[in-house]
């Protein structure tokens, strides 16, 4: 499954890919603007890249993973006025740490290149992906894994 991950910031929006739903990988990120030009920029890469569903990372709580707070709320009111323009389904998943994870990744393998939005972007749709592996091992499914080969 083509999946791209959104870490929806207030001023950026770090994206990462996964083609083959194994690896997550970051992408790049978007300099927000105004919502039409971000979303037609999202839409035009959600198209250009063939992708089959949008992960959008959700700030719970730290202290209560059921509360959602206010940037919470926001993301949620931005990620719903996106998927109303994009072609492909968007589902939530829990972002607490992402930046966190990432900047430590990126700083134990000395990479400064990649950008901190995109790698939390990663980080976000690898705990993503790991969550379906680790929900389909019960059920005798990889991800990644085509129907007819088992």
């Amino acid at each position: 499954m083509r999946l791209m991950a959104l870490d929806i910031g207030e001023r950026r929006i770090g994206i990462a890919v996964s083609e083959s739903g194994i690896l997550a990988t970051p992408h790049s990120v978007l300099q927000r603007k105004s919502k039409q030009e971000d979303f037609a920029r999202l839409r035009r890469l959600v198209t250009e890249l063939k992708m089959e569903r949008v992960i959008v990372g959700l700030p719970y709580s730290l202290s209560d993973p059921e509360e959602i707070g206010p940037q919470a709320r926001r993301v949620m009111r931005y990620a719903e006025a996106l998927a109303a323009t994009l072609p492909v389904p968007i589902e939530y998943f829990d972002e607490r740490y992402s930046t966190v994870d990432a900047a430590a990744s990126l700083s134990a393998l000395g990479e400064k290149k990649v950008a901190i939005d995109a790698a939390a972007a990663a980080v976000i749709l690898q705990n993503y992906l790991d969550s379906l592996k680790d929900n389909s091992i019960n059920q005798g499914y990889e991800p990644g894994m085509d129907s007819d080969n088992g």
